[in-house]
Formats: C-alpha cells, structure tokens, sequence
C-alpha cells in the first residue's frame, strides 16, 4: 500500500484511568492497580466524542470501561502493568482523527482503537500498517475496513452482517429495492452490500442517497415514493434520523413500500417511530434483552446499578476491551505481530454471544437480530426479539 502524506492539527490527548469519566479536562491518572510496579500499556482511544456520532461514541467508550474492567477481573492490569487509556475526540472528522492518531504514535502507542465513523476508520486503518501499531476500530461499518491489512481489527460488526440480516425479511425473486442513505462511505458501503447481496438472488437493487448535509428530507422522501419499491431498505446514522422518519411518514412512503426495513437506532431514537413501528422490520446489532450469557448479564447488572441500560454500540466498545486485554495477553509485551497472532483465530464469548475474529481478514463472526419495536403497557418502547440469527449465517464472504 502506497505511504500517503497525512495533513492534520495537533491534538490535546487527554490520559485518564479506566474507569473515570469524561476525558475532557481530566489529568493523567493511573487504573486502578493490584501492585503492577512496570510500566503502564498505554493504549490510545481516538472516537467522537462530539460531531455527527456522538452519541455512538457515548455509548463505545462506556462499553470499553465495562468490557476492560471485567477481561481484567477489575484490575485494570495485564500481566502486571497498568493499563491507561489516552483519550481523544476526533469530532468524527478523518483530518482530526489522523492527527490524533500521528501524535499517538508519535509518543510510542502501540494499540489504537475507537473509531465510530467508517470514514475515519478507513483512514487511521492504512496509518496503522504504515507504522505497525495495532488498531481496533469499533462501530465502523463498512465493508472495506474487514481485511484492509493484517494490522486492522473491528470491534463491531459490518455492513455485509445488518445486509444479510435484512436480506432475510425478503420473499419471492424479482423484487425492486431500494436502498435509502446517505451520501457517505457508511451509506455507499451499504448500497454496495444490498446490491450484491440481495441482486444476486434476482432482486433489482437501486439507490437514493442524501447528502449528509440535508436538513430538508421532503424531496427525497417524494423520490422514495414514487420509486415505489417492494422493499425499502434504510440506512442512516447520526442525529438527522428523526426528520427523515417524519418526512417519509408525511410523503406517504409508508404506504407503496411492502415492506420497509432499517436498523435498530439508539433507543434515544425509537420515539422518531411512533406510528410507524409496526409498518417496519429491524434488523438488530444488538438490544440488551436478547442474548443469554453471562457476559450479556455483567454488563447489563454493572449497567443496572447506574440506572443505564445498554445500547446498540455498548457491546462494540465492550468487545473492544476484551480485545484489548487478549492482545496484551498473548503477547505478553508490546510485541505488535504477537498481539496480531492472539487475535487471529480468538473464539471468545461477547454481550452478544458467541464471536470469532477470523484469522484470514479479521472479520469479526457475531450474531445478529431480528427485532420489531412495540410499545409496552407503561408507554416505554420495548424491543421484541423475532429471531436470533447465527453468526455464521451472516458472515461475510471469506477471502479466496
């Protein structure tokens, strides 16, 4: 791969423990330890705290805490070291994400993680095998970041995976779809997914993409309308989804579409639903009422005691922690090929159950959901779980 020129600003990187809050503003502080007297693994966590995904973020470094504290057993050290998490907000920009990654391994950093944004990770990830340091993105969706180079992981699961699983919600050949997104490497990455997938089994697959600019989504969602498709497959991230939801509802989408499917949002989104939720099926990352384990039981109980609940991208972050502490683990120092070699292959149970990194392109194999949104006797949304689908029915197409 070509080295390419990185522009970029500097960045404030903040240290904190484990389990302290928020980044910002906060000293350097050591995790909490059991006596490890050697230097600290310092690992560098560059996520979005503040942009378009923040609220991704949110959840991602909240899981991270949890899924560190409990591969640890609540040391917070790994064959007798500390470990410190340096903390930095990449605004979900890639120039800033770069930066930040630059000045990390700059300093000596050897395991880098968190991307939310599939743009950003689809460049800290070719910055990551320039410089041999590990890289665990998060919950980046596209495609193109699965086997990139031999020094990229993911934490979370991939288009191709929530593109299988809405697949499933499809009957009969010769269908029309259409797949709704915005305009960006998230939503190209899906249109390719559907395309592939769901056109080779005898569907027409077309696409409308938003600009991610838009705050106006009555045009779009005339364009919608008048495709008039037997399915409509939504893909959309980030704060504007409420007002697409509302402009499709007022369109009348909802009534020539047979069938609309998307992902699961946050659950601080499902009331952008209302009215509509019966008319949609959901594919499902993950909702906290569906796996049975006892990962899925710690993280739910820690969680509890807060009064939180997890959501869609806590598992990402958690696994990621457990990700983390396998590395270290196996290699037993800053040894970058050995942590490679502990994570190639690694079978391990997550919040959402069984999970495999797939030596071969570090595919992350994970289970996925179907789920429909119902509204429960107290007013609060509940997610109702149709069916559980194995990980290795959704995975993605292995490389030859």
């Amino acid at each position: 791969m070509q080295r390419k020129r990185w522009q970029g600003l500097v960045v404030l990187a903040t240290v904190v423990s484990v389990l302290a809050g928020s980044a910002s503003g906060a000293e350097a502080k050591t995790a909490v330890g059991t006596g490890a007297t050697a230097d600290p693994y310092k690992i560098g966590i560059v996520y979005s705290r503040t942009g378009l995904l923040a609220a991704y973020g949110a959840e991602y470094i909240q899981g991270l805490r949890y899924g560190l504290a409990y591969a640890t057993q609540g040391k917070m050290a790994v064959n007798g070291r500390k470990i410190e998490l340096t903390i930095v907000d990449d605004g979900t920009d890639p120039v800033k994400a770069i930066a930040a990654g630059k000045d990390l391994i700059g300093k000596g950093y050897k395991i880098l993680a968190g991307s939310v944004s599939s743009g950003v990770a689809l460049q800290m990830a070719p910055l990551a095998e320039q410089n041999r340091v590990l890289f665990i993105s998060g919950p980046a969706a596209s495609d193109a970041i699965t086997g990139i180079n031999k020094y990229t992981f993911r934490s979370g699961r991939q288009t191709y995976q929530d593109v299988k699983t809405a697949a499933t919600f499809l009957r009969g050949i010769g269908k029309k779809v259409t797949v709704f997104a915005q305009d960006s490497a998230f939503g190209a990455g899906n249109y390719a997914a559907v395309n592939n997938i769901v056109g080779s089994q005898g569907h027409s697959v077309g696409r409308l993409l938003v600009p991610l600019s838009a705050q106006d989504f009555t045009p779009f969602a005339q364009q919608v309308k008048q495709a008039n498709p037997d399915l409509l497959f939504v893909a959309w991230a980030g704060t504007t989804a409420p007002a697409m939801w509302r402009a499709l509802e007022q369109q009348g989408a909802f009534g020539v579409s047979n069938k609309i499917t998307t992902g699961l949002p946050e659950r601080a989104a499902w009331t952008a639903f209302s009215g509509v939720e019966s008319k949609i099926d959901f594919l499902s990352h993950y909702v906290s009422t569906a796996p049975n384990n006892k990962v899925n039981d710690f993280l739910v109980r820690s969680m509890r005691k807060r009064n939180q609940v997890p959501d869609i991208f806590t598992p990402d972050g958690f696994v990621a922690g457990q990700m983390i502490v396998q590395a270290l683990t196996g290699a037993k120092g800053d040894n970058v090929d050995k942590m490679i070699a502990a994570l190639e292959g690694w079978n391990f149970v997550g919040p959402k159950g069984q999970q495999t990194v797939r030596a071969s392109d570090h595919a992350m194999i994970q289970p996925m959901f179907q789920v429909k949104l119902v509204k429960a006797a107290n007013g609060k949304w509940q997610p109702k779980v149709v069916s559980r689908i194995k990980g290795q029915f959704v995975a993605p197409p292995e490389p030859r």
